[in-house]
């Protein structure tokens, strides 16, 4: 029930800002009630945290068909959001810079927001990901950019699911779902072997790729504050300001295993 106009009690938790939620996902799977979101991330850093101790007591696992197949069926899906959010967004001539969020019906509104349901789905979906790097004993991915990614991506895509799933949210959505088709179309040839792994030179730009999406990101969300666009000031500068540790290290990571310095051997003296 609403007790003080800003929130509505599920059982005894105050859930803040409740009747601001967008009407038209509230009753889609994984929305509605923030304990399936607490729940499902407690699971994950439980997996994180025990996942490794049961691991290293057996063999490591290749699971070559189990991460082809995955990686295959991540790369389409992100495919399919990122096509739906282009052309649906293009039907209804969203503005780049500033399109607020209208509760619309109309059919290409209820296409952008299936597709972002599905972006925050795949955040779900991604979750395999850490679990074959336990499987695997791949420990040293097993980091804390990817736990912090993994973990807080599945959070923020509910939150903007929730509240905001049409509007300007569609411009990070499908920039971040089409990094994801040329990121997981990596993984699935990566799995091949090293017949096909010797052409995969190109693992650098995809981190460089990265490194861009999230310096775009930072700059389209702060004109939107400046601007004061309408599609919502306080979600735009908590996305810009999520992204800001993305940015650092992401950008610690490339200069770590791509800068000049590591590829150049010193000499055995």
């Amino acid at each position: 029930m609403v007790s003080d106009g800003i929130s509505t009690e599920i059982g005894n938790y105050s859930f803040p800002y409740e009747e601001l939620a967008d009407a038209r996902t509230r009753p889609w799977l994984l929305v509605e009630s923030p304990w399936n979101i607490a729940a499902l991330l407690a699971f994950y850093l439980l997996m994180v945290l025990y996942g490794p101790k049961w691991a290293a007591r057996r063999k490591p696992m290749k699971l070559r068909v189990p991460l082809f197949c995955h990686s295959v069926a991540m790369a389409l899906l992100n495919a399919h959001i990122c096509l739906e959010l282009f052309t649906a967004t293009r039907a209804l001539d969203y503005s780049f810079g500033c399109q607020p969020c209208r509760v619309s019906y109309n059919p290409h509104e209820m296409r952008i927001a299936a597709a972002f349901w599905w972006f925050y789905f795949s955040k779900l979906l991604e979750f395999a990901d850490t679990a074959f790097f336990i499987l695997r004993h791949k420990w040293t991915q097993l980091s804390f950019l990817h736990v912090y990614h993994h973990s807080t991506m599945f959070l923020m895509t509910w939150v903007f699911v929730k509240w905001k799933p049409t509007g300007s949210s569609y411009f990070p959505a499908m920039m971040n779902s089409f990094v994801h088709i040329i990121m997981y179309s990596y993984y699935a040839l990566s799995v091949l072997g090293p017949r096909v792994q010797r052409f995969l030179w190109w693992k650098r730009y995809l981190t460089a790729l990265q490194l861009l999406q999230f310096t775009v990101g930072i700059i389209w969300t702060s004109q939107m504050v400046i601007r004061g666009c309408e599609y919502g000031t306080w979600l735009s500068a908590m996305g810009g300001v999520y992204t800001v540790p993305f940015l650092f290290l992401f950008g610690r990571f490339y200069a770590k295993n791509y800068s000049a310095s590591t590829e150049v051997k010193k000499p055995i003296k």
